[in-house]
């Protein structure tokens, strides 16, 4: 895979696209009377999501798309992918707690083109070569975002490395936390 596809440097850059789109909901931000409630739900939603699907593999927060095996038990039974539903979680949170209208408009935007029109059928290509047969048929009966059908519940059990939180995920959840509390600042400046 080329690493001057669009889908190869929207993979690469996509924490930095993120950062972007946080500045914007900020500067979007108008919070005033909004309940921050139901927005600080969905960010522990979306960061908890994003917990159980990064101790669910074993390879993960690199600027090469990469996958030693495919990953078919825990969320990624229910969703192909479970760290991007747990992004959407996350920004739908922050979207609420800026009061904005316009911060879900620029969000939905910058989540089809990112996801879906980049970075995840990029994924899914290199999945389909690395794993022939496979991960069609895994693609056949679970979802991009959604499951297809409700999966027994012993397929939701599978490994879960604890580890690999602390080595991938906790640069996730400092952005989160210190996003969240500077959106949630905002009702005082």
């Amino acid at each position: 895979m080329k690493g001057t596809d669009p889908g190869a440097l929207a993979f690469r850059y996509r924490g930095g696209v993120w950062t972007i789109f946080f500045l914007l909901v900020l500067s979007l931000s108008d919070p005033g009377g909004v309940d921050p409630l139901p927005g600080l739900f969905f960010v522990v939603l979306g960061q908890g999501i994003r917990f159980w699907a990064a101790g669910t593999i074993t390879r993960y927060r690199g600027e090469e798309v990469g996958a030693g095996k495919l990953v078919t038990w825990g969320p990624y039974t229910l969703a192909r992918n479970p760290l991007y539903v747990g992004n959407a979680f996350i920004g739908t949170g922050w979207c609420m707690l800026s009061g904005s209208f316009y911060a879900f408009l620029l969000f939905i935007f910058v989540f089809i083109v990112l996801y879906v029109i980049l970075v995840i059928p990029y994924e899914e290509s290199f999945l389909k070569a690395s794993f022939p047969g496979e991960f069609e048929q895994y693609s056949k009966k679970t979802g991009r975002f959604f499951p297809i059908s409700m999966p027994a519940i012993s397929d939701l059990a599978g490994p879960f490395q604890a580890a690999v939180l602390w080595k991938s995920e906790r640069h996730s959840l400092w952005v989160t936390l210190a996003g969240t509390l500077v959106i949630l600042s905002r009702r005082w400046w």
